[in-house]
């Protein structure tokens, strides 16, 4: 397996991403072969000054950066020796097995559609978070920014796309899919929630539990639970923020640690042809190392593969 990262992106790059690359090598197995996308001698001087092996990793030379300010549909063709437009040409060649980047999230959103394409059948590809629940397990929130504005037949994919996520990479044997409401009445909601609670509680595809309130979201009551990104967002930067008050407050609590996203890295892109995994734009060495960790339980999964059999 080829894992390919983007040294290059994020707000503390190329540092924070040689680090957790290295960090990651020392608990991958060794079959695994890390590829490094980014400026080669930058790449080369990194590893140097940590008495890095050159010849453990593989390295491409993309001595261009896409930065935060770049537009994301005009950035790849714009810079096409960008670390994120490399790492899709060796991704849709087949040079590798899977790609990730802590850099623009609009672009690697783009290149994942343009590059790659979306799986036949799939209305919008869709980015993931995982909620912490109270009882110990993983909560798969989606989708969370990549599609503000849905329709209840894209609320629908994104019900089955996740739980498909949470089979195959979570180990889920049968996920509980529940949708974000007002209410936990099927009659409460406005006209997209409605409209999708009757898609999903007519379907056998996946394993609906019906609407779950705000207050719910971290008590384990469902697996897997499906909004539109507007609001995925909100919840998500809540859940953020609610962490980092508490840091600023000095409350240490084994279960708000969970919040902290280093320990979760990266997600997925759902729905396009190739295993894409996004981290977060402030990611240290940890959250870098936890991606590159992800997205290795992403590839030998066959996660892209799973979702092409499943709308084909």
């Amino acid at each position: 397996m080829r894992i390919g990262i983007d040294i290059s992106g994020g707000d503390f790059a190329p540092e924070a991403n040689l680090d957790g690359a290295i960090l990651a090598l020392r608990e991958l197995p060794s079959h695994v072969r890390l590829v490094l996308i980014g400026d080669e001698p930058v790449i080369n001087a990194g590893l140097s000054s940590r008495n890095v092996d050159i010849n453990s990793v593989d390295i491409v030379h993309a001595p261009d950066v896409i930065t935060f300010h770049d537009h994301p549909t005009r950035a790849i063709p714009k810079k096409p020796q960008s670390s994120i437009a490399v790492g899709f040409e060796l991704l849709s060649k087949g040079d590798i097995d899977v790609f990730a980047s802590t850099g623009n999230t609009g672009a690697m959103l783009v290149g994942s559609m343009y590059k790659l394409n979306t799986v036949p059948g799939i209305i919008r590809p869709c980015i993931t978070s995982t909620l912490p629940a109270i009882d110990g397990s993983k909560t798969i929130l989606l989708d969370v920014g990549s599609n503000a504005d849905c329709k209840a037949d894209v609320l629908y994919q994104f019900a089955v796309l996740g739980s498909l996520y949470s089979k195959h990479v979570h180990g889920v044997k049968e996920p509980r899919v529940a949708l974000l409401n007002i209410g936990e009445e099927d009659s409460k909601g406005n006209l997209l929630t409605l409209a999708a609670y009757k898609l999903m509680s007519e379907s056998d595809e996946i394993c609906f539990t019906g609407n779950l309130e705000g207050r719910d979201l971290f008590m384990g009551k469902a697996d897997v639970i499906v909004c539109d990104g507007f609001t995925g967002n909100v919840v998500l930067k809540e859940a953020e923020g609610i962490y980092t008050l508490m840091r600023k407050r000095g409350i240490r609590d084994e279960y708000f640690d969970r919040f902290n996203y280093e320990n979760y890295g990266g997600t997925p892109i759902l729905g396009v042809k190739g295993n894409v995994i996004i981290g977060h734009g402030i990611s240290n060495d940890i959250a870098v190392k936890n991606m590159i960790l992800h997205s290795f339980e992403v590839s030998q999964s066959g996660l892209a593969n799973k979702i092409n059999e499943a709308f084909n």
